[in-house]
């Protein structure tokens, strides 16, 4: 692979600003912030009275742990707009979440919103090592959900030739990054792996593809899941991290030269970690959920919201923001199997140390008499049809996944491509569980 690292003169000033000036920019903003939410959305105002604060108790980033956290519900319950602290007529974007749970929750961008976005998503791309001039594949869905508009804005932003696929038609999707050359390919993580399936069953060698970037997010994903994509592509893959509640992708980053954690653009949000239960403010390495408050938006200013994704903040190194670990899990994507935690991710961990199975899986819960069970459905190798063999490797990954969770797991060997596909966003976990 390429040394991608950016030129240090390429970067924005504040990248790698000294401590004391991010904490001091952050401070003036932060009050600014609040006191635009406070003073333009109604649900801000009352929440604020309710908890007895006000915007100008704010005098220490610490106080920001006084004001009261956000939640998908508080944004539900104000459907459709009434979260927006401009006049409706100044918004000049809307986006939504898919609702598959409740109502969708609802974001609105300023025109200076969408500026932002562009220039975190720049950001995020030049970091990952793109540079301008490069051919970018955007197979992030389009539409309501913020993945693809994103990427697109970004790259744009950065002076990329952007293609803008979306998701779907995998053998399209090979063909055209063959074609138009692209060097930069923006999708899910499992998306990838679809399409990596597809180079090898057109007879391709990825290795021998343009591709020398892969900005991976919308999902969690593993450090092995990065070594296969990365062996198999002959490229660097890294994490982008963003959720549309705050503003979409290119709230964090990883950086080509480090791949160490994702720098989290603290210029324009904020991350807290707290204890999932109490709501405690955690210091820096503990392991907790992350609160994320915006420090520059406009149509949706948002106040520590609660993302439920469960990571770590530490301390910079290829630049001087914060990072923060690959994402663990969900604390509500978290599963309870007879007492003990299992997320998606530790399954995952496990499969891709089995040489005999592919790395596509999902996870089934179904009621075993009175108690829970959970069934993994795995893939077995193109070519690995010695039903001996696919035994062995269950029992393989059944004793793994035992011996490192802590739970007793079913696993079913499917035969390649048994496990249904994902062109977004995988769908790790079926519940049967009401099914009998």
């Amino acid at each position: 692979m390429r040394d991608l690292t950016p030129p240090k003169d390429s970067l924005d000033p504040i990248e790698i600003a000294s401590r004391d000036e991010i904490t001091a920019l952050q401070l003036a903003r932060l009050k600014s912030s609040a006191a635009h939410a406070y003073a333009n959305v109604p649900h801000y105002k009352a929440s604020f009275e309710a908890a007895g604060v006000h915007p100008d108790d704010i005098h220490d980033l610490s106080d920001l742990a006084k004001l009261p956290f956000t939640t998908k519900a508080d944004l539900r319950a104000q459907y459709p707009f009434g979260m927006f602290a401009v006049p409706r007529a100044e918004v000049a974007r809307v986006h939504a979440s898919s609702g598959t749970t409740g109502k969708p929750t609802v974001v609105g961008y300023t025109r200076a919103d969408i500026d932002l976005w562009a220039d975190v998503m720049a950001r995020s791309l030049r970091a990952s090592g793109t540079r301008p001039g490069d051919v970018v594949h955007v197979a992030y869905g389009y539409g309501l959900f913020t993945g693809g508009l994103g990427a697109h804005y970004g790259a744009e932003r950065l002076g990329c030739t952007v293609v803008p696929v979306s998701g779907g038609m995998t053998p399209r999707q090979v063909q055209l990054i063959e074609d138009f050359g692209a060097s930069t390919i923006m999708v899910t993580p499992s998306y990838a792996l679809s399409i990596l399936d597809e180079y090898r069953a057109q007879g391709r060698d990825p290795r021998e593809s343009c591709l020398q970037v892969g900005i991976f997010g919308a999902e969690p994903w593993t450090h092995a899941m990065r070594q296969e994509i990365e062996q198999a592509f002959d490229m660097h893959a890294v994490d982008i991290y963003g959720l549309s509640e705050i503003i979409g992708p290119g709230v964090a980053n990883e950086c080509v030269e480090s791949k160490d954690g994702l720098h989290i653009w603290e210029d324009h949000f904020y991350p807290e970690i707290i204890d999932p239960e109490t709501g405690d403010v955690l210091p820096d390495g503990e392991l907790g959920e992350l609160v994320l408050t915006s420090l520059t938006k406009q149509a949706c200013p948002i106040i520590r919201y609660r993302t439920r994704d469960l990571t770590r903040l530490l301390p910079g190194t290829a630049r001087s923001m914060r990072r923060m670990e690959k994402v663990t899990g969900r604390s509500d994507d978290m599963m309870i199997l007879r007492g003990v935690n299992v997320f998606p991710t530790q399954i995952e961990e496990q499969l891709m140390k089995q040489p005999a199975l592919s790395p596509h899986f999902q996870v089934e819960l179904f009621r075993d008499g009175r108690m829970d069970g959970m069934r993994v459905h795995v893939e077995a190798l193109e070519g690995q049809a010695d039903p001996g063999a696919r035994a062995r490797a269950a029992a393989d990954l059944q004793k793994a996944i035992k011996e490192t969770v802590g739970v007793s797991v079913a696993v079913q060997v499917e035969d390649p491509g048994g496990v249904p596909r994902s062109q977004g966003k995988a769908v790790r976990i079926v519940d049967n569980r009401g099914q009998g």
